[in-house]
């Protein structure tokens, strides 16, 4: 599959998922609203039945005050009776009562006229009573109105009525959430303030007039609020949110998935290339030895002791270089597998620097450039394994001599020094054709060579600066590369001195 249909199907599950997880939130904001709304609905509602229950209790308690002042100056003594028709003022139909008379046949015309004498007299009565409880009823209404006019808004409400109308008008809305409220004047002073009332969560507020129908120095204002409204509000927030978690989880392990593909088709890449590069670099001293072997054994050649050495000196020097190749490529499969053991001893690194040096400066000055050593650490003393540490500074110094420019004598400049009196410190730095940006932070990694143009005009396998990587860590150091293309390149290895 090519790369950039991979970068493609990334781009489609990042969006598809991106806007799965738009459509959530707002789907999460949409029922928040919604809630909301409902909310202040009902205790909008709410509110109003209070202040209706407040008003209707006010008018109760003065009604109870007003017929027990009226009853004791009409001389009534049991309140509740007074509503009650005596049992001889019955509300009978006169109709039905005549021809119940009428029926019974037996009863002359005087009694009959009794009978009709009663159904006036209670009919007269009925009149008295219902006029009676009229002028009883006006007199409440005036007594009321003249009352509630007459006093303060802060000697009418009474809190714990107040407390109690709120209270079941909320429950009747469905409204059990915990609340505080504040009363004041219709000129803004403080009437009441509940025990428990908190700053804590006020916004949002809600307010209802109470007495509605009074003038307004009898009016006032009660002021209520929720501290676990957000809680509540939001909370309808919780069926949605482990959806958008499932989904974040899904892109995540997507994108993982996606970059675990690129990741192994750059290694197929890589692995692709490093069998190619291999065959290259055995195929040349597999000829060469094959080339030599064939002389040796043809007979028609003259071969002179000369010939016989240096055939075999071709022969021993090939052979060398595909042991050394096949070396590489093992030690770093036992890298992989944490199978190398090393040897760490007390080493001179300052020594040992300096004798691959020497033995590498006759390469690089056979090509025309120039390796100089600075030599500033005066504590050189490390703990490795000489062995391989001497394979680092010679993979970085071969490393340079392959990447040198053809216009320009190479020049490679070996720096050791100390660092903090606890690390020793080695630079090799070169003026070599560099390497890009980019390239940079995959120069580390197994098979991964940088190409100049043709891909096998600088043989190796990609696995010289892996290896050097891996080999610094296991002596508890570290390595930089900085380079700039055209340029050169630098590479700064930090190890801890021998306590």
């Amino acid at each position: 599959m090519k790369r950039s249909y991979i970068w493609l199907i990334c781009l489609v599950v990042c969006i598809a998922f991106i806007s799965l997880l738009y459509l959530q939130g707002r789907y999460a904001k949409e029922m928040i609203r919604m809630r909301q709304e409902q909310f202040s609905e009902n205790v909008l509602r709410s509110l109003d039945q209070a202040s209706r229950d407040l008003e209707k209790a006010e008018t109760f308690r003065y009604l109870q005050s007003v017929l027990t002042k009226h009853d004791r100056q009409n001389g009534v003594t049991n309140h509740p009776d007074s509503f009650r028709l005596p049992h001889y003022m019955l509300p009978l139909d006169t109709l039905s009562l005549a021809k119940s008379s009428m029926s019974l046949g037996s009863l002359d015309m005087n009694k009959y006229n009794k009978v009709a004498q009663t159904i006036s007299n209670l009919q007269k009565h009925v009149r008295e009573a219902y006029i009676y409880e009229q002028g009883v009823l006006d007199e409440v209404i005036m007594a009321v109105m003249y009352t509630a006019s007459e006093q303060r808004f802060q000697d009418r409400l009474n809190p714990a009525v107040l407390d109690g109308c709120l209270r079941n008008a909320l429950q009747g809305n469905g409204i059990t959430l915990p609340f505080h409220f504040i009363v004041y004047t219709s000129d803004g002073r403080e009437v009441y303030r509940c025990e428990d009332y908190t700053e804590e969560g006020k916004d949002p507020s809600y307010q209802q007039t109470l007495f509605r129908s009074d003038p307004m120095g009898q009016m006032g204002v009660v002021v209520i609020h929720f501290p676990d409204q957000k809680q509540f509000i939001r909370g309808v927030a919780g069926y949605v949110a482990p959806a958008m978690g499932f989904t974040i989880i899904l892109l995540i392990t997507s994108l993982i998935t996606i970059y675990l593909v690129v990741r192994q088709k750059r290694i197929s890449e890589m692995k692709k290339d490093f069998v190619h590069n291999m065959t290259h670099e055995f195929k040349t001293p597999i000829s060469t030895i094959s080339i030599a072997a064939q002389m040796l054994a043809d007979k028609s050649v003259n071969k002179s002791p000369e010939t016989y050495e240096r055939l075999g000196g071709v022969i021993t020097s090939e052979t060398r270089r595909l042991r050394y190749q096949v070396e590489k490529v093992l030690q770093m499969s036992l890298f992989d597998n944490n199978n190398i053991a090393l040897k760490m001893q007390e080493l001179d690194a300052n020594e040992i620097v300096g004798n691959v040096v020497d033995t590498f400066s006759l390469k690089v000055t056979q090509s025309g450039g120039t390796l100089d050593m600075k030599v500033e650490a005066y504590n050189p003393f490390i703990n490795a394994d000489e062995m391989h540490f001497t394979n680092i500074i010679f993979n970085l110094l071969d490393n340079a001599f392959k990447y040198r420019r053809e216009d320009k004598p190479l020049a490679i400049l070996v720096h050791t020094y100390n660092q903090n009196e606890t690390h020793f410190c080695i630079s090799i730095s070169d003026n070599g054709i560099g390497i890009a940006k980019d390239n940079l932070k995959r120069i580390f990694d197994k098979f991964y060579r940088v190409h100049t143009g043709d891909k096998h005009n600088v043989k190796g396998f990609g696995l010289g600066l892996a290896y050097v990587q891996k080999m610094v860590e296991l002596h508890h150091g570290t390595i930089k590369a900085s380079s700039e293309l055209g340029k050169g390149t630098k590479f700064t290895i930090t190890l801890p001195l021998s306590l």
